[in-house]
């Protein structure tokens, strides 16, 4: 059987997800050369584990299970557009997490042990920065617009929710994008 793209996620809600599309929206309008992310695709993601032979999916799903167990559920508020690469030429749009994001920190700190010892992680350099990214800038066309768009929209909000749940995805890379499955969920108490 051939390895699962694999990574663990927070859905943001549906009441969010709308208003991170309707802000997506407003920012095609720019006309900029960006590839925004699908709407049943938005999510948080926790750690990105790449290929996950399907026999040590079972142990991943039950460590996932185990760290949400001692995890409380909590209330995030959903915030601030910002980017990857250089404020005049990002690469990558998306949104932060205001309150409730040194919980998703913390969620990401104690799921990397168990996930490192079963082999299915690498630690990443880079700290762990909680988002739910918009797209992703393929060209240069109307750059400026985007960025004055961009800048326009800095304080935006898409109001509160509450992470009640920890899920196991895989993903399957296909000509118009990736289509992802809840592979477990595991609920926080």
């Amino acid at each position: 059987m051939k390895p699962t793209r694999t990574f663990i996620a927070v859905d943001p809600g549906k009441t969010i997800r709308e208003r991170v599309v309707s802000l997506q929206q407003t920012l095609a309008k720019t006309g900029a050369d960006v590839k925004w992310v699908e709407a049943d695709n938005l999510h948080f993601t926790l750690l990105f584990l790449g290929e996950v032979d399907q026999r040590d999916l079972t142990a991943v799903c039950r460590a996932v299970a185990e760290v949400a167990a001692r995890h409380a559920a909590f209330g995030i508020t959903v915030e601030q557009v910002r980017t990857f690469g250089s404020s005049r030429r990002p690469r990558t749009l998306w949104v932060g997490v205001g309150a409730g994001e040194e919980e998703f920190i913390a969620l990401h700190r104690d799921l990397e042990p168990p996930l490192l010892e079963l082999g299915c992680y690498r630690r990443e350099e880079r700290g762990f920065t909680p988002h739910l990214t918009l797209g992703r800038v393929t060209g240069d066309r109307e750059a400026d617009a985007l960025v004055a768009g961009l800048n326009k929209r800095a304080d935006w909000s898409a109001g509160e929710t509450t992470v009640r749940e920890l899920l196991v995805m895989g993903s399957e890379l296909n000509r118009d994008g990736p289509t992802y499955t809840v592979l477990s969920r595991a609920k926080l108490v």
